[in-house]
């Protein structure tokens, strides 16, 4: 548990809020709203808090206090060569608006404006988090013309989408195969005082996990699975207990912008895999992963709303439900070819401009033991958009090293 006085008072008081949830959804909450209600409550959940994410260092080093960094507080080069890629878009696409999706500290949209100038005229910003709202507006004071803020999509919509790191905060269902049974697996709450399985509040047909609890003010949250008919997309080899997630809200978000795009493309970069490696037999505890203080655990039901929860994608399952919603899928691959393919080296042979630091952070971006290989890059793109002389049109990102067919 956090020490943190302000930190204990927020978990206390989200712990309440989603006990109320709980009660009402009859004793059992799937993970999914638990995830939703964990992150986005309105001032207490972890992403609508007022709590530092982003940055280099943690609490304790100087100038620290973040959870986790993202690429573009890593270096700038980051946002350079992704505008790269933006303004390929913008002029096949005809347009001149750039959306962005959680756009985190503003780290991001600044290195953007400031590279692609007169090429964008109005950029706007996605992003649920009122508090990260003003530190953005901080941030792009500079572009405070062009900069604005959204919670939610209009009904149509043109220009290039951005989403870094976005996916994997959304909201996943986990499932839990037990004895050869499918399982969804959902929170309960019990007495603080129990330490019997069988003062689980719900019926006998489910099944509780055993001493898998988590102490709240009031009570202690607590895993227990009920069988379902939910399935992952594959079949996943063998007998043994698996735990995984599917990621219904995700691709849900993405048949929406199918929907909601008239013209453009979408880049979404994020850490995943395709379907035939996330649910691979040997991944048998799933992707669930939590941070804070660029430390990570497993374990989501501690300290709620001061820390990230997370989860992998499926790639597979994402171009899917673009390719079904007439979306079509415009490449994928790593995040390290898709920089190198944007210029991302570029000018960095000049050793007199370049610092060992300025390089270190690079090679985090792009080796395979790194961001590099781990993280991956999908585009979309509606069909209308092409190249000048109307021949189909390629991103730069993707011109080599594409893996599309791996999906």
């Amino acid at each position: 548990m956090t020490n943190n006085p302000h930190s204990l008072i927020l978990t206390t008081e989200l712990s309440a809020h989603i006990a109320k949830a709980i009660d009402a959804a009859g004793g059992w909450l799937g993970f999914d709203p638990f995830m939703a209600l964990a992150l986005y409550t309105p001032q207490l959940g972890y992403y609508a808090n007022d709590s530092r994410k982003f940055g280099l260092m943690p609490a304790g080093v100087k100038g620290g206090g973040s959870d986790f960094v993202t690429a573009p507080e890593l270096s700038p080069r980051f946002g350079r060569a992704l505008a790269r890629q933006v303004a390929q878009a913008l002029q096949a696409s005809g347009t001149a608006e750039v959306w962005e999706f959680g756009a985190g500290s503003g780290a991001l949209a600044l290195q953007l404006l400031d590279t692609l100038g007169p090429l964008v005229k109005r950029y706007t910003i996605v992003d649920l988090s009122g508090s990260l709202r003003e530190r953005q507006r901080e941030r792009l004071a500079v572009h405070a013309g062009k900069v604005h803020w959204a919670s939610e999509l209009p009904a149509k919509m043109r220009g290039v989408v951005l989403g870094n790191e976005v996916l994997d905060a959304m909201p996943v269902k986990l499932l839990n195969r037990l004895d050869g049974v499918w399982h969804e697996r959902g929170v309960v709450m019990t007495p603080t005082l129990s330490t019997s399985p069988d003062a689980l509040p719900f019926d006998a047909g489910r099944v509780p996990l055993r001493s898998d609890r988590r102490e709240t003010h009031q009570g202690r949250f607590t895993y227990a699975d009920r069988p379902t008919e939910l399935r992952p997309p594959l079949q996943v080899e063998g007998t043994h207990d698996y735990l995984t997630e599917i990621h219904p809200q995700g691709e849900g978000f993405i048949r929406t912008l199918a929907d909601r795009l008239e013209t453009g493309a979408v880049f979404l970069l994020d850490y995943g895999f395709p379907e035939h490696e996330y649910y691979h037999p040997q991944r048998s505890m799933g992707t669930l992963m939590c941070h804070r203080g660029h430390l990570a655990d497993a374990d989501a039901l501690v300290d709620v709303g001061s820390k990230d929860i997370t989860a992998h994608v499926n790639f597979t399952g994402i171009a899917v439900a673009g390719q079904v919603a007439g979306l079509p899928v415009a490449g994928y691959t790593s995040q390290g070819h898709f920089l190198l393919n944007c210029g991302l080296l570029d000018g960095m042979d000049d050793l007199h401009s370049t610092s060992l630091g300025e390089r270190v952070m690079v090679q985090k971006l792009v080796n395979e033991h790194e961001m590099g290989e781990l993280f991956k890059v999908i585009a979309f793109a509606t069909e209308d958009v092409k190249n000048p002389d109307g021949s189909a049109w390629q991103p730069l990102g993707f011109a080599v090293g594409d893996r599309t067919h791996t999906l």
